[in-house]
C-alpha cells in the first residue's frame, strides 16, 4: 500500500506487500523489497538497496550525501539487509569512493538518531543504540551492542560479540566478545551474558575468558600476550578470531581498565 499523500518515483523499484505511509519521499535509483514498511515522513534516497521486511521509522533518511569533503559525487550506495529496522530520525549515509557503498546487515537494530556514517560496515544482528555515531569506514561485526550515545572514531573496529557501555568514546579497536565501559574506553571482563543468552557453552565461555586473562590480566604488550595464548590455549574458531583481530589492528586495541586513569570518578 502506497499512500497517495507519498512521493515515490516511478523509477524506484519496490517490492510486493511494502507500506509506504504519508509524507515520505522515495526516489529513483531505490530498491525496497517484499515485506518493507516505510514510516510517515522517511526518506530513501538515490542509491539505497533496502532487503526484505525491513522498518525504516518516522524521519529516517536512509542513502544521504556522505559527510565528507572528500566526496564529488560518485556513484555510490547503501545496502540493507532483510529485517532490519530503522528507527526514528536514525541517518545512514552511502559511500564514497573509498568503499562505494555503506552496508547493514540483516536482523539490525538501528535505534533512534543513530548515525552510521560513510562507507560502515554493520553487521548482522547487531544493536546501535539511540544516538550512537559511527564516523566513517567503522567496522561493526555481527552481534555487537553499543550503548547508547557511544562515539566511534573512523576506522575503528568493534568486534563480534562485543558490548559497549553507554556514552563510550571508541579511538581503539574493541576485539570479539569483550565487555568495555569507562572513560577513557576499557576493557572490563567478557560479554558473558550476551554470550549466554546466543547459545555458548559455558566451556566455551570459560576457554574465552582464559584467553582474555592472558591478553588483558598478565601485563604483557598484545604481541607477546598473542604468542601467549596461542602456545596456552587449544586452537578454536573464538581463539584464532580473537587473536586475529588483535594482530590485523591498525589503530591499536583498547587497554585494561586502570582506575588511577579513569576520568569517571568523581572527587
Amino acid at each position: 500500500m502506497i499512500s497517495k499523500l507519498a512521493q515515490v518515483s516511478e523509477m524506484a523499484q519496490i517490492g510486493e506487500d511494502v507500506i509506504i505511509e504519508p509524507f515520505s519521499y522515495i526516489a529513483g535509483d531505490v530498491v525496497i523489497g517484499s515485506g518493507c514498511h516505510i514510516g510517515p515522513g522517511a526518506v530513501v534516497l538515490d542509491g539505497a538497496r533496502i532487503g526484505k521486511n525491513c522498518k525504516i521509522h518516522t524521519s529516517a533518511v536512509v542513502a544521504g550525501v556522505p559527510q565528507d569533503l572528500k566526496f564529488k559525487g560518485e556513484y555510490t550506495t547503501v545496502e540493507i539487509g532483510d529485517n532490519t529496522t530503522i528507527r526514528e530520525c536514525a541517518t545512514v549515509n552511502r559511500g564514497t569512493a573509498a568503499k562505494g557503498v555503506t552496508r547493514v546487515g540483516s536482523n539490525t537494530l538501528i535505534m533512534a538518531y543513530a548515525h552510521v556514517g560513510h562507507d560502515c560496515t554493520v553487521g548482522n544482528n547487531c544493536v546501535i543504540v539511540n544516538g550512537v555515531s559511527l564516523a566513517g569506514e567503522v567496522e561493526v561485526q555481527d552481534w555487537a551492542i553499543l550503548g547508547g550515545h557511544t562515539a566511534v572514531h573512523q576506522f575503528c573496529r568493534i568486534g563480534a560479540h562485543a558490548m559497549l557501555g553507554g556514552g563510550s568514546l571508541v579511538s581503539k579497536d574493541v576485539p570479539p566478545f569483550v565487555k568495555a565501559a569507562h572513560n577513557p574506553l576499557s576493557f572490563v571482563g567478557a560479554n558473558f551474558i550476551g554470550l549466554r543468552r546466543r547459545g555458548f557453552t559455558a566451556e566455551k565461555i570459560h576457554e574465552i575468558q582464559e584467553l582474555f586473562r592472558i591478553l588483558f590480566q598478565s601485563g604483557y604488550n598484545y604481541t607477546k600476550a598473542c604468542e601467549i595464548a596461542e602456545n596456552q590455549i587449544a586452537p578454536s574458531p573464538e581463539r584464532d578470531m580473537v587473536l586475529d583481530f588483535i594482530r590485523s589492528s591498525k589503530r591499536g586495541i583498547l587497554k585494561p581498565y586502570n582506575p588511577k586513569k579513569s576520568s569517571d570518578e568523581v572527587e
